[in-house]
């Protein structure tokens, strides 16, 4: 590495990146206020869909504000951790609002782990509350703090003012702790604030527009952060977030169905789910007319080799795909790259891409020191 070469990757780019972190609007609000305020721009706008039924912005904001006011009668406030144990569905988002506008950050147990992991996290965290539903009592049989449950206790909730409590969170406040998958030693909680999501969303919005016309599906579990992205992605923007009940999440065919009749515009997808919407139309052919217009990639390495019969049938262009590269600990996404058809017969480098406009990547070797560019 040449003097030069040294400057240009450690000053030159250090310097472009902090132009770009000045140009990004950074939100000192919640995500719950941030929340609050797309709902007074579109009160009756649908938020969340679910097989036949809907909730609107604002019928969403009261019912998680009921449950916002139940829980800080329970002691919920700026930094307390509720755990959430829920099958996926309308009530999973009122439960994640609700805690995070009483002030608390949610942490996500999916009932499909193992009763062993789902103890250990409970333990780690200290959660003073648990919100469930009756069928997943057995779940986390030995808890010994509040539990709630939203269904055995909707008529309890419901006699809760639905108004937008007053409570000051901030961005530098706790939002969630997602628990890394264990491959070495015990399974971390990763802490993440609320300031670390929506400075993702500002830092990527020039790159994909988001907007009240799009159309998201909740597809990943709640407790892998791709869910981050789809949730907030489609709710601080205004759009509809369909939530994919599990059973088709693993059924390509249903799935793809859904993605028609839904009208689904943004796609997140790891590379082997998508690979399996990639053969259901190589075995059938394009069944439906599709409204996408972003396929985002995470989650996993990406092979460029397996996206050939899609790129064949629908071009690069609409949906555009995207890689992108991130960990829990850095809030989902860390870099991105748009992947074009020029990819599969040009050797493209790292599809890893390039940092999103606020953040910078390195690359060392085993002395931690900045290898030459190539």
């Amino acid at each position: 590495l040449t003097v030069e070469e040294r400057e240009q990757l450690l000053i030159c780019e250090d310097g472009f990146h902090a132009k770009a972190q000045r140009k990004t609007q950074r939100r000192k609000e919640s995500l719950s206020r941030l929340f609050e305020m797309q709902v007074e721009r579109s009160p009756n706008a649908v938020a969340v869909t679910f097989g036949n039924g809907s909730l609107s912005y604002g019928e969403l904001n009261s019912r998680a504000n009921q449950l916002a006011h139940y829980l800080r009668e329970l002691g919920v406030g700026p930094e307390a951790k509720v755990g959430i144990c829920m099958e996926r569905g309308p009530e999973m988002v009122v439960a994640l609002l609700g805690t995070l506008k009483a002030g608390g950050a949610y942490v996500p147990l999916d009932p499909a782990y193992p009763a062993q992991r789902l103890a250990f996290m409970v333990e780690d965290t200290q959660m003073p509350v648990l919100l469930s539903e009756r069928s997943l009592r057995n779940a986390i049989p030995d808890y010994t703090g509040k539990r709630v449950e939203l269904d055995s206790d909707a008529d309890l909730i419901s006699t809760y003012s639905s108004a937008n409590l007053d409570v000051q969170t901030s961005a530098d406040n706790l939002a969630y702790v997602i628990y890394t998958s264990g491959s070495t030693g015990n399974p971390k909680g990763v802490l993440v604030t609320h300031g670390n999501v929506t400075r993702l969303f500002d830092a990527t919005q020039d790159e994909f527009q988001f907007n009240e016309n799009d159309v998201w599906t909740f597809f990943h579990s709640f407790a892998f952060d791709f869910s981050v992205w789809e949730i907030w992605g489609a709710l601080l923007y205004g759009g509809r977030l369909v939530i994919v009940p599990y059973l088709v999440s693993r059924s390509p065919g249903d799935f793809y169905t859904l993605l028609h009749t839904e009208q689904v515009t943004v796609l997140n997808q790891t590379p082997s789910s998508f690979l399996q919407l990639i053969k259901l139309e190589k075995d059938h052919g394009p069944t439906h007319d599709l409204t996408l217009r972003l396929v985002i990639f995470g989650g996993e390495a990406l092979d460029l080799q397996t996206l050939r019969p899609w790129i064949a049938d629908h071009g690069d262009q609409k949906p555009l795909l995207v890689n992108m590269y991130g960990i829990t600990e850095t809030t989902v996404h860390v870099t991105w790259r748009e992947i074009t058809a020029k990819d599969l017969t040009e050797a493209p480098g790292s599809v890893v891409g390039r940092p999103i406009p606020d953040l910078q990547v390195y690359v060392l070797d085993a002395h931690r020191q900045p290898v030459p560019i190539g």
